[in-house]
């Protein structure tokens, strides 16, 4: 649609309100028609034209602009928005494509900006540049402002799924098996303490929230975000809390480990941490070996031992101690890892669930209980085949099932 009718027609539909009164969606829809059969005669627009104009001016008033259609297919799992005069490119299906849609302007794109940071009462300037934020439905924003981004405003946005998926439906699409659902449901409920690690984009989020709904609904739970996107909508007795960054104001910065510690004060029976990046590893585990069992988290990794690392180096980064007192700290406080993984078809699976066995002489032992195995003849029509098996080895610390009066299996067998 040409620009200069669609800003035209935007321009003369805002003239036309009145700020005194709250204009519904239906009355601002109207107004929008009445403004394009006023230039009928000139436009000589067919009927499929018209309510494409009046789709792109509402969004342009009262959406997200041009991102409104892809925020509104399922399909698109990403946004990527390079500055306004490239263009929009997006995720479907694992494969990442370009679009036909930009901005009109960089000062549009700001506008667009500042209206997803203010509603999730964040700011960003050129004097703060980056900024995370979400939207209505949850969808996580990352924004980078010029002088930091070169080419002009960077918005990245990750999207979820307006009805939350599930481990049945993750299981329906391929993402995990029926038995390993059916042991998680039993760590989670005997209150294993279950870290989940995966690289960008290989679903833990989605896995953990998935994994919450196995909570019994009689317990407290608190749950604490950088930037709040978990929904999870079995439990009554929730606490949702969520990161404060320090703005140009007086605010006070409320960090993830601040957090941490007034949820230890909140009386909970678990706690959720939405993902750990830092200095806070280590009040993350502390609070899952003092009390708090069946508490969740999320981090970035390459494979389980790669997580394992990762913790070891983020908890040094907030505390100076040894280096086997950081292994015992986390071989005694993780009980069980899921390692979650994109495959080269684009598709996300469940690629190792692995028990932490304590430690033997100075490393921590993992004990594989679950392994992704690829098929021989793995891709059939782009598609990469292969299963979630079971590796046969026991899960050796059974003491929480025991106590939670829940079998494991054959009682031998993970």
């Amino acid at each position: 649609m040409d620009r200069e009718i669609k800003n035209a027609l935007r321009d003369r539909v805002l003239k036309s309100f009145d700020y005194s009164e709250n204009i519904s969606d239906e009355d601002l829809n109207d107004k929008i028609c009445g403004c394009i059969n006023m230039e009928s005669d000139r436009l000589f627009l067919p009927l499929e034209a018209r309510e494409k104009l009046r789709d792109e001016v509402f969004n342009s008033i009262r959406g997200f602009d041009v991102l409104e259609p892809l925020l509104n297919d399922g399909e698109v799992t990403e946004i990527m928005i390079n500055g306004a005069a490239n263009s929009i490119f997006v995720e479907k299906r694992g494969k990442i494509l370009e679009t036909d849609l930009r901005f009109e302007s960089e000062e549009r794109l700001g506008d667009i900006i500042q209206q997803i940071v203010s509603g999730a009462n964040r700011t960003v300037t050129a004097a703060d540049p980056i900024a995370d934020a979400r939207l209505p439905d949850g969808s996580r924003v990352n924004v980078v402002l010029p002088p930091v981004a070169l080419d002009g405003p960077t918005v990245t946005i990750r999207k979820f799924s307006k009805d939350p998926l599930t481990l049945e439906k993750l299981t329906e699409m391929g993402a995990v098996t029926e038995e390993a659902v059916e042991a998680l449901k039993k760590l989670v409920a005997a209150r294993y303490n279950i870290f989940i690690s995966g690289g960008t984009g290989s679903g833990k989020t989605t896995f953990l929230n998935a994994l919450s709904a196995c909570i019994p609904q009689d317990e407290r739970i608190i749950t604490i975000e950088d930037s709040a996107e978990l929904r999870i909508e079995n439990i009554k007795n929730l606490v949702r809390l969520e990161v404060r960054n320090k703005n140009s104001g007086e605010c006070k910065e409320i960090s993830i480990r601040d957090l941490i510690r007034t949820a230890l004060r909140m009386r909970p029976d678990r706690i959720i941490v939405g993902e750990v990046r830092g200095a806070e590893a280590i009040d993350m585990l502390q609070a899952m070996a003092t009390g708090h069992d069946g508490s969740l988290s999320t981090g970035h990794g390459n494979s389980v031992p790669d997580m394992l690392d990762r913790l070891e180096t983020m908890i040094l980064m907030g505390t100076e101690i040894p280096l086997t007192a950081v292994r015992k700290q986390i071989s005694t406080s993780i009980d069980i890892v899921i390692h979650l993984g994109r495959l080269r078809d684009g598709s996300r699976k469940v690629l190792e669930i692995s028990e932490i066995q304590g430690m033997k002489e100075g490393e921590i032992r993992v004990n594989p209980l679950f392994v992704f195995e690829e098929a021989p003849k793995s891709e059939e029509e782009g598609k990469v085949m292969g299963k979630l098996k079971r590796t046969g080895n026991r899960l050796v610390c059974d003491r929480k099932l025991k106590r939670a009066g829940i079998l494991w299996g054959d009682n031998e067998q993970a």
